[in-house]
């Protein structure tokens, strides 16, 4: 409850906050849908792009070195099935709604802009039906009021995400001039349903291959001696960032991606509980890891399905946006590794998990 209402007073009050010391006016950030482009953008840098393109060759090397140099534990027997019949149900209406989402039909006219949350929820049956034929379990057949509340509470995850993007417009929705406040928000919370579902059962998926975890059990191990102490001032840090990203937007946008998990890792580490960075302190980083590659592989669906799309996003991401894969500059896919972490950490505390 405690972090509940710090997190819901802190994502939304502290960005409000910056846009008054600003001097800019709050209502061209509550205008819904949000149509209007206001933020100014700065253009491609080759420095800022090297740069980041360092940091993500070094910062993750030696895990996947780590993981590439070790063998996996096969000791644990998977308990194997056959493809089920509603995952292949999965299949064919996930084919049957790509079809027409890609192409122009005049008789699918209609439909055209709903096209998003069918394509997920087939990727999520089937993904689904992939774990279950390899370890005999899955969230929809086994856990599925699990499932169901991921799915609730992905929707008001993502909203948050939403609102935080008004304030440095690193994306914009197309085709929304024709619909009404109503039927934007209905369409948006069922896309946004989406996301913790989609992750966590990639997830779960990965779960199932040792060979994407080995090595990573008994890997660096990250102790904090002042704990509490250091996650004052990470929350400090989220603090600070939320009330600049009306001020700085180019410079403070990357926080719109990782300000809720680090406000929640932050109060959990204050108020004594386990949390999902906990298992690095024993060097297991195979959590971090495989959600990072959840997301990553969500990523790369989410932005190949917009690609074609009616309805879509587009990016406007400051300093790197070159080299676009779909729409997506090429180093905007790293904000997917540490997103993936963020689902699995907001999915646990949504669910009430003291991790």
């Amino acid at each position: 409850m405690i972090i509940g209402i710090v997190l819901l007073v802190m994502l939304l009050g502290l960005p409000l906050i910056g846009v008054r010391l600003a001097g800019l006016p709050v209502a061209q950030f509550m205008e819904f849908p949000p149509l209007t482009q206001h933020v100014e953008h700065a253009g491609f840098t080759w420095a800022a792009f090297v740069g980041l393109a360092l940091f993500a060759v070094v910062v993750p090397g030696p895990l996947v070195r780590a993981n590439i140099v070790s063998t996996p534990d096969t000791s644990a027997k998977l308990n194997r099935k056959s493809f089920p019949w509603w995952g292949w149900l999965g299949v064919l209406f996930g084919i049957a709604v790509w079809i027409p989402a890609w192409n122009r039909f005049e008789w699918f006219e209609y439909f055209q802009l709903h096209t998003f949350t069918p394509l997920w929820f087939s990727y999520i049956v089937v993904v689904n039906a992939l774990t279950y034929r390899r370890s005999g379990r899955c969230m929809l057949k086994d856990r599925p009021g699990r499932l169901l509340l991921l799915f609730v509470t992905s929707a008001a995850f993502w909203w948050f995400f939403d609102y935080l993007n008004r304030f440095v417009q690193n994306w914009y929705y197309t085709e929304l001039e024709s619909i009404s406040r109503l039927e934007y928000f209905i369409l948006a919370t069922l896309s946004f349903s989406t996301v913790l579902p989609a992750v966590l059962g990639t997830y779960e998926l990965l779960e199932t291959l040792p060979r994407l975890s080995a090595g990573l059990d008994d890997f660096v191990h990250v102790k904090i001696a002042r704990p509490k102490l250091m996650a004052v001032i990470v929350l400090g840090i989220a603090a600070f960032g939320l009330a600049g990203l009306g001020i700085w937007p180019d410079v403070l946008f990357g926080l719109l991606w990782v300000s809720p998990l680090l406000i929640i890792i932050s109060l959990q580490a204050l108020l004594g509980r386990k949390h999902r960075l906990s298992s690095l302190a024993h060097g297991d980083w195979r959590s971090v890891w495989l959600v990072a590659l959840a997301a990553l592989i969500c990523g790369f669906f989410w932005e190949m399905w917009n690609w074609h799309s009616f309805s879509k996003w587009i990016y406007t991401v400051p300093y790197v946006s070159r080299f676009k894969i779909f729409e997506m500059p090429l180093l905007g896919f790293l904000g997917y590794l540490p997103f993936g972490l963020e689902c699995l950490v907001v999915a646990d505390w949504g669910a009430g998990d003291s991790e």
